[in-house]
């Protein structure tokens, strides 16, 4: 099937590939109940060679960098506790770590994740790390311009793919919460 955004020689229903996905995200998209159903949502496979930002867009279609999304891990510390969450929000902007991010979790301190962290606690690749299948106890901060939009391309977990999502469906994630302004304009 065609691709719904960027340039792809063929998209795929997630649950018709799970073999391509880690473990994590073919758990999520086997279980999956939203109301956007499961076969909406697809699989493209796509060279990690390209997985910078510009490259990617270069070489899949310009139309991706303002409808594909960043899923980041951080870390919020409070007192001896520490809260895992991630933050969705679009490229050209960046995760409002320090103010409402670290607000959202009511912890002191808010920073990215280290990659072991991320890495380990998602069972996913870094540079591929995505909303779909992380631990169900984790806050899934996502920011409302990412759920506007029809399609999101986001990682599929690991480097090599990703996944085509509609904005709506972040929504419906586990642990989801929509917020305005997470998202800040790159300096």
């Amino acid at each position: 099937m065609r691709a719904p955004i960027g340039d792809f020689d063929q998209a795929v229903p997630a649950p018709d590939c799970l073999d391509e996905l880690t473990a994590p995200v073919a758990a999520a998209v086997r279980a999956w109940s939203g109301g956007v159903p499961a076969d909406q949502i697809l699989y493209v496979e796509t060279d990690p060679r390209w997985a910078d930002t510009a490259v990617f867009v270069e070489h899949y279609g310009s139309d991706l960098l303002e409808r594909s999304a960043n899923c980041v891990v951080v870390a919020g510390k409070r007192g001896g506790g520490s809260t895992l969450a991630a933050c969705v929000v679009l490229p050209t902007t960046r995760a409002d770590v320090n103010g409402v991010v670290r607000r959202h979790l009511g912890v002191r301190k808010a920073s990215f994740a280290p990659m072991d962290t991320a890495t380990g606690e998602t069972g996913m690749e870094y540079g591929g790390i995505t909303p779909v299948g992380l631990p169900e106890s984790w806050p899934v901060l996502v920011d409302a311009a990412v759920v506007d939009l029809p399609y999101v391309l986001v990682g599929s977990g690991r480097r090599r793919g990703k996944l085509l999502v509609p904005g709506k469906a972040f929504a419906e994630l586990p642990g989801a919460v929509v917020l305005e302004g997470l998202g800040r304009p790159a300096a």
